[in-house]
């Protein structure tokens, strides 16, 4: 490629030949390069960062940084994986540099004393409470002494290991199964 082309060439121009002329200083390759490259890159900061801002920003540093590093690239065929794992190390690094995001719950936004709960509140959590010991009491014996052992009277794994004579695997198989029958229960419960 010359330094003299029209954009209609670089836009019908392979990856390879693109990626050559931006190596040796043609801007305008390298901007194609961009164009057909930037949903990509962009996908794959969005897989990590799940943040349209961060991820839209984060993909604009990567093809940046790829052009600063371009002259580095030896195989222009590598250049879609090359270009990825930079996006991948920017998203990384974004997720480190990101700090903790402090969550309110938007009841305690709504309520100007949140020492005290609504009426409404707990009238509410009477009712999920009531509807959970009903899908408890709807249970096998097993399903439900593995779910009360677990999550009401707090036993570990090895404790329920040695309650139920059963290895900690099985105990853990056995709370899956219990949870999903549960959740099926109260959704009978619900839609009843």
């Amino acid at each position: 490629m010359n330094a003299t082309l029209s954009i209609s060439e670089y836009t019908e121009a392979s990856n390879e030949e693109l990626i050559v002329a931006a190596q040796q200083g043609e801007n305008e390759a390298f901007g194609e390069l961009a164009s057909r490259f930037e949903r990509m890159v962009y996908l794959v900061c969005w897989q990590r960062l799940r943040d349209h801002a961060e991820a839209q920003e984060v993909a604009q540093e990567v093809l940046i940084k790829a052009f600063e590093k371009l002259h580095q690239l030896q195989e222009a065929g590598a250049f879609p994986g090359w270009l990825r794992s930079i996006a991948v190390r920017q998203s990384i690094n974004r997720c480190t540099r990101r700090p903790p995001s402090i969550a309110v719950e938007p009841h305690t936004i709504d309520r100007p004393d949140a020492r005290h709960a609504a009426p409404v509140d707990s009238l509410l959590a009477k009712e999920r409470k009531a509807q959970l010991h009903e899908g408890l009491g709807r249970l096998a014996s097993m399903d439900r002494s593995t779910l009360v052992a677990f999550y009401l009277d707090g036993r570990s794994l090895l404790e329920m290991s040695d309650d139920f004579a059963a290895p900690v695997g099985t105990i853990k198989r056995r709370l899956h199964v219990a949870r999903k029958r549960l959740a099926k229960e109260l959704e009978c419960l619900q839609s009843a």
